[in-house]
C-alpha cells in the first residue's frame, strides 16, 4: 500500500505531491479518516464498513489533498478521493456538488492518468468553487429573528372546535381584521369566535389571513389549546374478599318522632 501510494504521487500532474502514510490500528480509528472525505461514495465505505489497517493521503499544489486506500473486494484494484478543503465551513459546500472518488488499477502508470483525467479536473472546480464562496460568505446566512412586538393576540382553539378570543384579549385595531375573516362576535360568550361549523379547508384559510394581515400590522399571534376540562376519576368501590378488612359497620340514622 504505501509503495503504491508513493509510485502514484510522483506521476501526479501539477507539482509536487507528497506521501503521508496512514496507520489504523483499531477499525474506529479509520472513522475520523472517513469524516474528512469530500465523497460519500466506495471510499467513504470502504473506511467505515471494512477495517483496512492502512492508508495514505497525498499532499498536492494549492492545498489539494488525496486520500488512497484499498478497494474491499477488489485484490488489484484502490480508491482515490478527495478531502475536504480546511478552512471552509459547511454551507460554502453548497455551492457545487461533492467531487466523486474513483477506483483505479494497481499500476501506478495507468492509476495516475485516471486521477488526472476522471477525479483531478472536477476536484480542482469544486475546490476553486467553495473557496471563493468561503471568501464571499465567511458566516452561514442565518434566518433573522422575528422583530419584537408589544402587541399580540392570543387565538384559542377550545374542545368544541370554535377557535376564538375573549373581547379584551385584542387590540382594537386588530378587532376589524378577525371581522374580515369571518370572526364574530358573540354576546353571550364576550369573545370573537369562529364557528366550527365551517369546513376545515376554510377555516385554515382564514386563519393564515389573519396571521397575515395582524402581522403586517406588527400585531404579534399566538395559537393555544384551552385546558381541557379534566373530570375526577370515578370512586372505587371497596374490595371485597379473604384477607380484606372490611369497613366499620355504620350506626344506622337517628329517627326522630
Amino acid at each position: 500500500m504505501p509503495g503504491f501510494a508513493t509510485a502514484l504521487a510522483r506521476r501526479l500532474p501539477g507539482g509536487t505531491w507528497r506521501t503521508q502514510e496512514q496507520t489504523f490500528a483499531t477499525f474506529e480509528d479509520q472513522w475520523p479518516a472517513a469524516a474528512l472525505l469530500w465523497d460519500a461514495g466506495p471510499a467513504r465505505s470502504a473506511l467505515l464498513d471494512h477495517p483496512l489497517g492502512h492508508g495514505a493521503v497525498l499532499h498536492g499544489p494549492g492545498g489539494t489533498q488525496l486520500s488512497v486506500t484499498v478497494r474491499p473486494s477488489h485484490p488489484r484494484q484502490f480508491l482515490v478521493a478527495a478531502l475536504k478543503p480546511e478552512g471552509v465551513q459547511r454551507h460554502n459546500f453548497s455551492v457545487v456538488d461533492d467531487p466523486m472518488g474513483i477506483s483505479v488499477p494497481d499500476d501506478p502508470v495507468r492509476a495516475a492518468c485516471a486521477v488526472a483525467r476522471r477525479l483531478l479536473p472536477g476536484y480542482l472546480r469544486a475546490l476553486e468553487a467553495v473557496r471563493r464562496d468561503a471568501r464571499a460568505r465567511p458566516e452561514p446566512p442565518h434566518r433573522p429573528s422575528a422583530p419584537a412586538v408589544d402587541r399580540s393576540v392570543t387565538l384559542i382553539w377550545y374542545p368544541d372546535g370554535v377557535v376564538g378570543a375573549p373581547y379584551d384579549s385584542v387590540p382594537a385595531d386588530a378587532r376589524a381584521v378577525l371581522y374580515g375573516c369571518r370572526f364574530t362576535y358573540d354576546l353571550d360568550q364576550y369573545a370573537f369566535v369562529l364557528p366550527a361549523s365551517a369546513p376545515d379547508a376554510e377555516r385554515a384559510l382564514l386563519l393564515q389571513s389573519v396571521i397575515r394581515l395582524l402581522t403586517a400590522q406588527g400585531i404579534g399571534v399566538d395559537f393555544r389549546h384551552a385546558t381541557p376540562h379534566i373530570p375526577a376519576p370515578p370512586s372505587r368501590p371497596h374490595p371485597v374478599g379473604p384477607g380484606v378488612p372490611l369497613r366499620p359497620a355504620q350506626p344506622p340514622p337517628t329517627v326522630r318522632r
